[in-house]
């Protein structure tokens, strides 16, 4: 019953010449989707099955470890004291 109901509008809105036009650019419209969403899921196993199939390596470095005991900072800071107007000698 719905179906009619909707046929029925849409012959009312674009009329019965237009409808075959409308029905014939969604199939190929949607033909087109469905091909490329599935030429991008084959892409997808495809680069699966590849890199489950590449040998893994896993490439280790020895880093020496910092010695936190003697460890000394590059520099001290060095503390200036600048004269304020509040901070100078009355008289």
């Amino acid at each position: 019953m719905e179906l009619f109901i909707i046929l029925a509008v849409l012959v009312l809105l674009f009329g019965a010449s237009k409808l075959p036009e409308l029905a014939r650019g969604s199939g190929q419209a949607l033909k087109i989707f469905k091909a490329e969403t599935k030429g991008l899921i084959d892409s997808d196993d495809e680069k699966d099955k590849r890199t489950a199939s590449a040998p893994t390596t896993v490439r280790t470095t020895d880093v020496p470890a910092a010695d936190q005991a003697t460890s000394q900072p590059v520099s001290q800071p060095i503390v200036v004291e600048t004269p304020r107007e509040h901070d100078a000698p009355r008289a």
